[in-house]
């Protein structure tokens, strides 16, 4: 038998790490749509040079976190609600779609891994946990159905909206009990899941998004009449 060699898990370089700070300040709120990204600032801010931080907001562009808008530089964009509509209309499609063919598809090691995320996720909804912790965890949970999915054209298509659909569950997340909610969503969905129902699966999926769609429209309508 060939002895199974551990690999010592990769460091995070710089330019990741400032993937991650940039993309988290940007989801949690603290640069908020609309707000300019100074270079100058920014590279005093975090101890960066101006290369790196360039290479990291290209990188963000990518993902549609940020825009470079010609004679004002970069820039988070403006997420209108018509642009969000349209989000929640495909991930309730496609989301859908994925959660009922993982049903049939899902091995069991992944199954458990599943069951994991769905605890880790509540964990923090009881715990009142971060915003970040909210999301990293419900996208963790949603990212091992695409990958059971058997369908990479979802799969990628999915991951391809994920820091936006991100920037509205940071969105959602906020108002009061709606973690909570949504973790009775997931549930609903592990268990379809597990139990092989493709049906269940696909209708619990789009239960959610629907749910989601609801609860972003609340907190847009809440947002909007703070800048009144």
């Amino acid at each position: 038998m060939t002895a199974k060699v551990a690999l010592p898990a990769a460091r995070k370089t710089v330019q990741q790490e400032l993937v991650e700070k940039l993309r988290h300040a940007i989801l949690s709120g603290i640069f908020l749509p609309g707000n300019r990204l100074v270079e100058s600032d920014l590279c005093n801010s975090f101890g960066v040079s101006r290369p790196s931080l360039r290479e990291a907001l290209r990188r963000l562009q990518a993902e549609r976190l940020i825009e470079i808008v010609p004679n004002r530089g970069p820039q988070v964009p403006v997420l209108s609600w018509r642009d969000a509509e349209e989000i929640y209309e495909v991930r309730e499609l496609l989301e859908g779609e994925a959660a009922s063919r993982c049903a049939l598809l899902i091995s069991g090691d992944d199954l458990g891994a599943l069951r994991a995320s769905l605890e880790a996720f509540r964990r923090a909804s009881r715990a009142s946990g971060t915003a970040s912790e909210l999301i990293s965890t419900t996208s963790d949970f949603f990212a091992i159905i695409l990958r059971n999915c058997g369908n990479k054209i979802i799969e990628e298509t999915l991951t391809g909206l994920k820091a936006r659909v991100n920037f509205l569950r940071s969105r959602s997340m906020s108002l009061p009990e709606r973690a909570k909610k949504s973790y009775v969503e997931m549930a609903a969905i592990y268990n379809a899941i597990k139990a092989r129902n493709a049906r269940l699966a696909r209708k619990a999926a789009q239960e959610h998004v629907a749910n989601a769609r609801n609860a972003a429209k609340i907190a847009f309508r809440m947002h909007e009449e703070t800048l009144l």
